[in-house]
């Protein structure tokens, strides 16, 4: 059997069964990788064709990433330790330079695809500070790793955040209409369907979990054009496959264990209460911001935006990337004035990818 065919055959019922409703909607979705599926594959333009337009919130963990953050990491590899950082992170500009500039001035500063690497080099007998960054998907590999046996020459930066703290900010900030929310898959994997329904509840919206494949994201809008057009706000599952309605109990007891939620900005947002997560007390010797407190008291005040740049519009919904002045002009991939540009998840970097460059 020809799958591809079959694919596209049923993304045309799909497609049909959408525009039957006659609906003119605006949906969001928070992740990186439903953006890159849905510019990627055309679908983005097949849903605006009937009345579905989708926005990209802050699903972009580098992208929300503030420039103190990064210049927390930059100036303890100034000091002498060893900072490790995941490739999208080594871009991100600041005010004071990047990542990488600090790099190319001789300071340690390495680029590791998991924090077990970080590790590793800490075991060779250097001091490391690995950069921990991530949404709730990736924060248990951090948490479990600290839970076991590590060198006492190590330490992180922990610059995770939270989901849902974000996606009530945006609701209570109002400056967008959304009349639907796709919610990240793996996300949900981890923290399960629960932490989502006050949104419905509250706001009154309807939301749907999703996969990633093509068909994923045209069953979640289907799902959610349906809810709409019966007047409904639910949360309900397109990724039954691998979500279930608690998540995942070790995961999110890791991060428990390891992590407390505290009060912190994102890049285009205010500081939003109980939305990051920095390690509890039982763990301070593994805390870099504790353990190196006097080399981080010499940080200044670090602008997380370059003139012009509207990374944090985008993030926020408000505004399409090419609508940045900056974009596919002053701002490309191989010459990032944003984090949208820089990370592979970024909205910017994904539009220019798939031929919205100019």
């Amino acid at each position: 059997m020809n799958f591809k065919l079959r694919d596209e055959e049923m993304a045309s019922r799909i497609i049909r069964s959408i525009a039957s409703y006659d609906m003119d909607v605006r949906l969001m979705h928070v992740c990186g990788t439903h953006q890159d599926t849905l510019v990627k594959f055309g679908l983005e333009q097949m849903l605006k064709d009937v009345g579905v337009e989708i926005r990209q919130g802050p699903g972009c963990p580098v992208c929300v990433t503030t420039g103190k953050e990064i210049a927390e990491a930059m100036t303890l590899a100034e000091a002498g330790k060893t900072v490790c950082a995941f490739g999208d992170m080594m871009n991100v500009p600041t005010s004071r330079g990047t990542l990488m500039d600090m790099r190319s001035q001789g300071h340690d500063v390495r680029i590791v695809y998991s924090i077990e690497d970080a590790v590793a080099i800490a075991k060779e007998g250097r001091e490391v500070v690995f950069m921990s960054v991530g949404f709730e998907t990736t924060t248990p590999s951090a948490a479990i790793t600290l839970q076991r046996r590590r060198p006492e020459n190590f330490t992180i930066l922990s610059c995770h955040r939270l989901l849902p703290p974000a996606l009530d900010a945006l609701f209570k900030m109002g400056e967008i209409k959304i009349d639907g929310f796709i919610q990240p898959g793996h996300v949900a994997v981890i923290i399960g369907m629960e932490p989502f329904r006050p949104f419905s509840e509250i706001y009154h919206l309807p939301q749907v979990i999703a996969g990633f494949e093509p068909l994923d994201l045209l069953m979640a809008v289907q799902m959610l054009v349906k809810q709409l057009a019966e007047g409904r706000a639910e949360v309900e599952n397109e990724y039954s496959r691998l979500v279930r309605p608690n998540g995942n109990p070790t995961a999110r007891a890791a991060i428990e264990q390891v992590f407390m939620p505290v009060d912190r900005a994102w890049r285009g947002f205010p500081v939003l209460p109980g939305s990051a997560l920095e390690l509890r007390p039982e763990f301070v010797e593994f805390n870099a911001r504790a353990v190196h407190e006097d080399i981080l008291a010499t940080i200044g005040e670090v602008e997380d935006d370059a003139r012009g740049c509207r990374c944090g519009d985008v993030l926020r919904g408000l505004i399409e990337s090419a609508e940045c002045p900056l974009f596919g002009k002053a701002c490309t991939p191989k010459s990032p004035r944003g984090p949208c540009m820089v990370s592979r998840e970024g909205n910017c970097n994904i539009s220019y990818r798939y031929g919205g460059k100019l």
